[in-house]
């Protein structure tokens, strides 16, 4: 019999939020999904917030003459990686999937995860004209040329289960103040430099891009669902890997 091929993930816009009420919203979900919940991508605009993941070294909070007095608040998660910001004027969106969907008689690798999450970011960059990249081994979006290649402007982390459900996500700055970066060590790397698409000098609505953002990870994680669903089984579709987070 084949596959039973799950709905279609819903897109919720959760306006703007505070971070903590998003965080214990989306580890309730998670505690509660059943084999056949749906998928959800939650789009939200944070207030001014440092979130820490699981292994984040609190020494990239960076302290000093060099650094105001802020007030914005520190928040420990369980997600992956290091220390990152999130305030008004960036695109987030929360991935609470189930991976097991992805390949019939196992999960799909949480690196497969990660490049679709980051090709979804490349492909919304390039219909802004901005050029995006990977860099092996530090996640997230750089810019891919000029005099400020290299420059971070996406950031993911993930949570994934060991029932191959995930909760986090991907972060894209759109217009931001981007202060607050330099008042830690983005993702753990000292001196890297925290980009916007305004500052690249992209002109974006940030609902559009929340929009199109959001619609381009439907049809990236969707595509490897289809195709998934449509290949015969094979040694290859048992395929598993551990879980655990991916980093900033």
């Amino acid at each position: 019999m084949p596959p039973i091929r799950p709905a279609q993930a819903i897109i919720r816009d959760l306006g703007r939020a505070d971070y903590e009420p998003v965080f214990a919203a989306m580890r309730a979900f998670t505690d509660a999904r059943e084999p056949d919940t749906t998928d959800e991508l939650w789009i939200v605009e944070h207030p001014p917030v440092f979130t820490l993941g699981l292994g984040a070294d609190r020494a990239h909070l960076l302290a000093g003459t060099s650094t105001p007095a802020h007030g914005i608040p520190v928040v420990q998660t369980d997600r992956g990686g290091e220390v990152t910001f999130h305030g008004p004027g960036q695109v987030v969106i929360y991935l609470l999937m189930d991976l097991r969907r992805n390949k019939p008689g196992g999960k799909l690798y949480a690196r497969q995860f990660v490049e679709k999450i980051e090709q979804a970011i490349i492909n919304v960059l390039e219909a802004y004209n901005l050029a995006g990249e990977r860099i092996a081994g530090a996640p997230g979006i750089y810019i891919a040329g000029g005099p400020r290649k290299g420059a971070k402007i996406a950031a993911l982390g993930l949570k994934v289960r060991g029932n191959g459900c995930t909760y986090h996500g991907v972060s894209l700055n759109v217009a931001m103040d981007l202060a607050p970066f330099s008042w830690i060590n983005p993702c753990g790397y000292a001196g890297l430099e925290t980009v916007d698409m305004r500052s690249m000098g992209a002109a974006a609505a940030l609902a559009d891009v929340q929009q199109a953002l959001a619609h381009e990870l439907v049809r990236q994680l969707g595509a490897a669902q289809d195709a998934s669903q449509d290949a015969s089984h094979s040694a290859s579709n048992n395929t598993t890997e551990p879980p655990g987070q991916a980093a900033k």
